[in-house]
């Protein structure tokens, strides 16, 4: 029973532990519509339990503004993703506002199931603290689930 136990117990522990994606965390890249902005930062997503939680912390934004970031399927076939014009994965949607000075802390988890195909990440300017996305994104990265 002792080698059982011994066995089956960190297997058990194992599928409770949390599992970065492979990439992570991502580097975000200026997107176009950022204009005169020039964010920068990272995007780190970990998987447990079945749900991927992502984390944002990007700088160089507008000083107390509301963003909104989600992940974002493939577009256009063979195009970079962050210009594919992909169908964003709305219940991956995180909104946040930024600091006096920029920063932007984003926090959300999603199924796994809900983000298994999903492409890239995209910070869009929001319009409203519900994050109605007011342009195609500001920061954006490639992402790879598996």
């Amino acid at each position: 029973m002792k080698k059982l136990f011994a066995v089956v117990l960190p297997l058990a522990l194992g599928s409770c532990s949390m599992m970065m994606l492979p990439g992570s965390p991502y580097t975000l890249s200026k997107q176009p519509a950022a204009g005169s902005l020039n964010p920068s930062g990272t995007v780190t997503a970990s998987v447990s339990n079945n749900m991927v939680t992502t984390e944002a912390k990007v700088m160089g934004l507008q000083a107390n503004q509301y963003y909104v970031a989600h992940y974002h399927n493939q577009g256009t076939p063979g195009t970079d993703p962050c210009s594919s014009n992909g169908a964003p994965i709305m219940s991956s949607k995180i909104v946040g506002q930024t600091d006096a000075s920029g920063m932007l802390t984003l926090k959300g988890s999603v199924a796994r199931a809900d983000v298994m195909n999903a492409t890239y990440f995209n910070i869009h300017t929001a319009s409203d603290a519900q994050g109605t996305p007011a342009d195609a994104g500001v920061a954006c990265t490639a992402v790879r689930m598996q």
